[in-house]
């Protein structure tokens, strides 16, 4: 069975390198697929260097339509055409343990999308302050309450998918230029009558490099979550 995540990445150099060690270090053999919007930190030549040794290494050098929601669309439709049987796409900070992709792997079975969750039994959030585990509180629930998705973790970005929602959702049709696209997949997801299924995860805050993530990004996320209920009642999505 051909896995392979996908790792969307921007001025991630101080981190990718140890998450593709660790991800080709698992014995379910998993492929890595970075998705990199022409970081100028040099992030596509730490991928490239560890690719030139590994075949199960894949670098996707984005130098157009730049964003978070863009590389993970563009990068989950070309390990689909890859041929992968299971897709993962999680983040390339380190945030998202390597270690917790067999429990996603290992629950494939269960659900169409199988979702990372801090929030069922054996989850955590560590690290961060009380503030942002509130805040992304809130937003689960906002979100949920205006999707209708049936997770708790629906802000989650550690996901598996398997090549049957792909068949059905477009990933090059998707249109969340920033973080949003996580909602994105997830509401087209069950509009297309798909399944999910949540496992615990440790989120880990990151340790190197900065977050991308703005007030600014934080509000385009909620009106794209109305954006997406609105194109839905309207017959447009």
């Amino acid at each position: 069975m051909r896995i392979i995540a996908v790792v969307p990445t921007y001025n991630e150099a101080q981190n990718v390198g140890e998450l593709i060690d660790r991800l080709r270090g698992l014995p379910q053999g998993v492929e890595v697929l970075v998705a990199d919007d022409n970081s100028p930190d040099g992030t596509a030549q730490v991928v490239r260097e560890r690719a030139q040794s590994d075949p199960g290494v894949h670098l996707l050098l984005r130098t157009q339509r730049k964003g978070r929601g863009y590389a993970g669309a563009e990068g989950l439709a070309e390990a689909f055409e890859m041929g992968a049987e299971l897709i993962i796409e999680m983040d390339g900070d380190l945030s998202h343990r390597p270690e917790d992709a067999p429990t996603l792997i290992a629950a494939a079975g269960q659900a169409d999308v199988i979702i990372g969750s801090r929030t069922v039994r054996g989850g955590r959030d560590e690290g961060r302050p009380w503030f942002r585990r509130m805040l992304t509180a809130l937003s689960c629930f906002y979100a949920r309450s205006v999707l209708r998705v049936p997770v708790g973790d629906i802000n989650s970005g550690y996901r598996l998918f398997n090549r049957r929602v792909f068949q059905r959702v477009d990933p090059r049709a998707l249109f969340s230029a920033g973080p949003s696209i996580v909602h994105e997949i997830n509401y087209r997801a069950r509009l297309a009558g798909l399944s999910f299924a949540e496992v615990p995860i440790r989120f880990v805050e990151r340790r190197r490099g900065s977050s991308e993530l703005t007030v600014g990004r934080l509000i385009d996320g909620y009106l794209k979550v109305l954006t997406l209920w609105w194109m839905h009642r309207t017959g447009k999505l």
